[in-house]
């Protein structure tokens, strides 16, 4: 079907009381992993391309913005396409002509006047042309090989009410929020603040993201979702999957000259992974 607007399948999951999750692509493989795990189970999903594997691309975003949506239309179920974590201005407005339809803008770490003047900014900008931004208050730490940040330390957290004033100030259509989880965890361990999650739901009008969620358990995912949690995003757990599997792979198999045999099983294994957090994230 044709590449659906990733803000109707948030808004859509939203209002049924489910999540919505959006995986990371970083290569191709991923991309059709990640179509191939929604197609398995049923259910819409959203392939993100975050700022980093845009570099990784050398900068060049729409040959990976052309293949995904090039995958989503021929994707027997509703695929949206999402920029991630975009700190340069130039990445920002390099989206336009591209069939992405939403862009997470990572204002997070400048003060929170500065956060609020670029974000509503870059807000203004996505609006006039049609696109969804999704923003970041509070520290949901361990981004871009950082030092994992303690989750729980003392201001790490979303505030409430600051949330609600960032909300009104900037006009974003979503907000990324640090309530216990973190980026880049390799193990699932992290404990989310649910109190927390549902006091962010009732006080704030627009959908609430959970980052970092690769380190939360299923048990702990499907909670947060039924606190209010709606966009779910994933990155970390399809590289675990992908980097097992072709060292099993490789292991297995030294003789093999051919790379495709292992890459078929690396995008198996993130696949499989997808379909079963997808199922975990919409179906509880």
């Amino acid at each position: 079907m044709p590449l659906t607007v990733t803000g109707d399948i948030v808004a859509s999951a939203r209002e049924a009381g489910r999540g919505a999750a959006a995986f990371n692509a970083i290569t191709l493989e991923h991309a059709e992993a990640i179509v191939a795990g929604a197609e398995a189970v049923g259910l819409p999903v959203i392939v993100a391309l975050s700022e980093n594997a845009v570099r990784f691309h050398d900068g060049r975003l729409r040959p990976l913005a052309d293949a995904c949506a090039a995958l989503a239309d021929s994707a027997s179920v509703a695929v949206g396409l999402h920029l991630d974590h975009v700190v340069s201005e130039e990445l920002l407005l390099a989206v336009e002509g591209t069939a992405i339809s939403s862009v997470m803008f990572d204002a997070s770490k400048l003060s929170y006047a500065d956060n609020v003047a670029a974000t509503r900014a870059a807000a203004a900008w996505a609006h006039g042309r049609g696109l969804w931004l999704e923003a970041e208050l509070g520290q949901v730490g361990g981004k871009a090989g950082e030092p994992a940040l303690d989750a729980h330390a003392p201001g790490a957290r979303t505030r409430p009410d600051e949330a609600v004033d960032y909300v009104a100030a900037t006009g974003v259509d979503a907000l990324a929020v640090a309530v216990g989880s973190s980026h880049a965890m390799t193990t699932r361990t992290a404990a989310l603040d649910h109190n927390l999650i549902a006091e962010l739901h009732a006080a704030v009008a627009v959908p609430l993201v959970l980052h970092g969620s690769s380190g939360v358990p299923d048990d702990e995912l499907r909670a947060a979702t039924a606190h209010g949690m709606t966009k779910i995003n994933i990155g970390t757990a399809l590289n675990l999957a992908y980097t097992a599997a072709l060292r099993a792979e490789l292991a297995a198999h030294p003789e093999r000259t051919d790379p495709r045999p292992s890459l078929t099983a690396a995008r198996q294994a993130m696949a499989d992974t997808v379909a079963h957090l997808l199922t975990v994230v919409a179906k509880g």
